[in-house]
């Protein structure tokens, strides 16, 4: 076999690798959605109206302080925590922590007050255009060149997202301009967080798994030092640690950081435009399991959507 095969055949199953990481990191992410959503509703995080408030900002704080703990085992593991925590001064390292403030506390906690100001629905409606400004960064910063059928795949996944978000009963919320103005900062902490670590990842200096030891430890750092004190959740926090679900967060937390991990395999093999455009499946997997175990409705306009974000899917990854 001649070294132009072997390029070829390597760079496919490099390929190959990449589409099965970022299709693995929407199914992951789906149940670690739908088990949050279920921990949620649990008494502590519903016992007084402040903690139904902040309780969604204390959740994500538990979830990346136990994901960057799995990631210490993991790390301890492979015999490179040192080796990772040293890359926090290289210049790759630096990048991934500019990432992870803009894809944790900035882009989640945006996220999180576009909720409180105009509700789930039409918050994740607007976030779910994150995949196309993350293709525009991408062409604007790292020249990554998407084909025609790949721009038209991704914005058939979007524009499937924004049917499947969009429901004309509603009325519009008081706080509507705020909301939009917050879940459009979370839409450009989640695409920027993609294309920058990226970046970051460009020159093999750090791999991926360290990429996200960098991410999860400098987002609950920052949650822990910051956001939570601000928004006064220590007491809730300390009442959901001191409670029967205690044991179930590590557990949540672990499929989040399996998806992560998929996730910047597949940022780090096919970049970030593809990556996101096969992550955003999350959403149509967590319908399909919130419909399997939580007696949720499935609707023509569900199936159609899905249909169609699966197509646009498989057109993104075949660029």
């Amino acid at each position: 076999m001649s070294s132009v095969e072997e390029f070829v055949q390597c760079t496919g199953t490099i390929n190959k690798l990449g589409i099965s990481s970022g299709v693995a990191s929407g199914i992951l992410w789906s149940i670690d959605t739908v088990l949050t959503g279920v921990l949620l509703k649990s008494t502590p995080f519903i016992s007084t109206s402040q903690a139904i408030m902040i309780a969604p900002i204390i959740s994500a704080f538990l979830h990346d302080t136990f994901s960057s703990l799995w990631m210490v085992i993991y790390s301890i593991m492979k015999g490179e925590l040192l080796k990772t925590l040293k890359l926090l001064k290289t210049r790759s390292g630096k990048y991934v922590c500019v990432a992870a403030l803009f894809g944790g506390p900035i882009g989640m906690a945006a996220y999180l007050l576009a909720i409180n100001c105009i509700g789930p629905g039409i918050t994740a409606t607007i976030s779910s255009i994150y995949p196309a400004m993350a293709a525009f960064f991408s062409y604007l910063f790292l020249k990554e060149k998407l084909s025609k059928s790949g721009w038209i795949g991704l914005s058939l996944s979007v524009i499937s997202l924004i049917i499947l978000g969009y429901n004309p009963s509603q009325t519009e919320p008081r706080n509507f301009l705020m909301g939009f103005v917050f879940a459009m900062i979370c839409v450009l902490g989640w695409s920027l967080e993609s294309v920058i670590c990226a970046y970051g990842m460009k020159d093999d200096e750090v791999s991926p798994t360290q990429a996200l030891q960098i991410r999860q430890l400098v987002s609950a750092i920052v949650y822990g030092i910051i956001i939570v004190p601000l928004v006064g959740g220590f007491g809730i926090t300390k009442s959901v640690m001191s409670s029967n679900i205690v044991w179930i967060i590590p557990i949540v937390a672990l499929i989040g950081t399996l998806s992560y991990i998929c996730y910047y395999n597949a940022i780090d093999t096919i970049g970030p435009v593809k990556a996101t455009g096969l992550n955003i499946t999350y959403s149509i997997w967590a319908i399909i399991f919130e419909v399997i175990f939580l007696s949720g409705i499935i609707t023509i306009k569900l199936v159609i959507c899905t249909i169609l974000i699966i197509i646009g899917s498989i057109m993104v990854s075949k660029n």
